[in-house]
């Protein structure tokens, strides 16, 4: 059987599909500034926190890490209604993202603080420097620095996972996808063009990272 390809209804929908992915790219971007703020706190609760606040962080990672998504998801848009917290699709898709990556980075971020050595922070307070000013210059700024491949491999992902929320009709490519594939029943073409969207969008946040590297980080090699 010869299968005839008809993008035709495809092409037709560019509008939609276009639309998609622009939701997808901002739930994405909302979630990865969201989801580093979660994990850099979490990072320092793991390595400078008091024993209890260890224990709830190396908690939640652990739970986020060993449980599905999918599963994650559900538990936040059906079973916070229980309690009654009301989030509409897209608020929940992306209070999920946000914990789920916040989980991940938290390890990722924590692995980077591990590199500063001591010496450097009791030099930062020997300097006068003030808390803040070690944090920034001494402490979160050389490990983000050190873990940013990791960390922005990390949220390429997220963005990417980014279509499990269509589960809970939250607004994003492959939910539009879902819809007009429902409608036209031309399946292969369909995800084969939202395939090749994911692909850019993924090209396009590596770029971005890229150059966020070259502006904010770059310098200091220079400068070494």
């Amino acid at each position: 059987m010869n299968y005839v390809f008809q993008f035709g209804e495809v092409f037709n929908a560019w509008q939609d599909l276009l639309y998609g992915a622009w939701l997808t790219i901002q739930l994405s971007a909302m979630a990865m500034v969201l989801g580093l703020i979660v994990a850099v706190a979490g990072a320092l609760g793991k390595t400078a926190g008091p024993r209890p606040v260890r224990w709830l962080v190396d908690t939640y990672v652990e739970i986020i890490r060993n449980t599905p998504f999918l599963v994650q998801i559900f538990l936040i848009f059906f079973g916070l209604p229980r309690a009654g917290v009301r989030l509409d699709a897209n608020e929940a898709a992306l209070l999920a993202m946000v914990v789920n990556v916040g989980a991940y980075a938290t390890e990722i971020v924590r692995a980077g603080i591990e590199t500063i050595h001591k010496g450097q922070i009791e030099a930062g307070r020997a300097l006068g420097l003030k808390p803040l000013q070690v944090f920034s210059y001494i402490v979160i700024f050389p490990a983000l620095k050190a873990i940013y491949p990791a960390l922005t491999s990390q949220f390429i992902l997220l963005m990417l996972t980014s279509s499990v929320v269509s589960a809970i009709s939250a607004e994003e490519l492959t939910a539009i996808a879902n819809n007009l594939q429902s409608q036209t029943f031309r399946s292969f073409e369909i995800y084969l063009v939202v395939t090749g969207m994911y692909l850019a969008m993924s090209l396009m946040f590596s770029g971005v990272f890229a150059l966020i590297y070259k502006v904010v980080f770059a310098p200091t090699d220079v400068a070494r």
